[in-house]
């Protein structure tokens, strides 16, 4: 038999868990599969990967939400992390996460948000980490000097014009700590990098 709770205390139930939840955290609310898909076919919830679901309201839960209840290990970067330092203009299409190796690929395989993970070996998580608020959200995400040194290591990677931007916003920045990045650039081998980039403007 579908037992189905009043929609506000299932909204509630979303809100206290950063707008996601589990079909484990459904079942405990007596609501079983058949209820599930009920949910989904009436416009009330969205599976957004295997046995997770997001609420579905006017005030609908924003991405870094569920970016951050799923992946709590992740830490932004790249286009991501200079969008949200000011050093970018460009919304992100996606998220750049980077994350332990060790970590298992399928947690990636999710249809909303846009995903572009990046496994390293843990040990580069290890240092230059911060946190940051977005959309109400509390997300780990490199330092400014650690990556801005990050740019430097995978300039071919990126736009062009996104990385100069990056450049010039960084070494405008009263926030930027040169021995920080001194510090990082020389753990991650970019020393030469960082005085023929950055150098000339200092």
């Amino acid at each position: 038999m579908v037992i189905f709770m009043d929609i506000k205390e299932l909204e509630k139930a979303f809100a206290s868990n950063n707008g996601v939840l589990k079909t484990s955290q459904l079942s405990a609310l007596k609501i079983d599969s058949r209820g599930i898909k009920r949910l989904i076919s009436d416009g009330t919830i969205e599976k957004i990967k295997t046995g997770y679901y997001r609420f579905l309201s006017d005030d609908d839960t924003g991405e870094a939400s569920i970016v951050s209840r799923l992946f709590p290990d992740g830490v932004l970067w790249l286009n991501t992390a200079l969008f949200y330092y000011g050093y970018s203009d460009r919304t992100p299409m996606q998220w750049d996460i980077i994350i332990s190796k060790n970590a298992s690929p399928s947690r990636f395989e999710i249809d909303y948000p846009h995903i572009n993970p990046f496994f390293v070996a843990p040990e580069r998580l290890s240092y230059g980490v911060t946190t940051i608020e977005i959309e109400g959200c509390t997300m780990n995400i490199f330092d400014r000097d650690r990556l801005i040194c990050e740019c430097l290591k995978y300039e071919s990677d990126m736009d062009k014009e996104t990385f100069n931007k990056a450049i010039q916003a960084y070494i405008a920045d009263p926030k930027k700590n040169i021995r920080n990045l001194l510090t990082y650039a020389k753990r991650r081998k970019a020393i030469k990098r960082v005085h023929d980039v950055i150098g000339v403007w200092l």
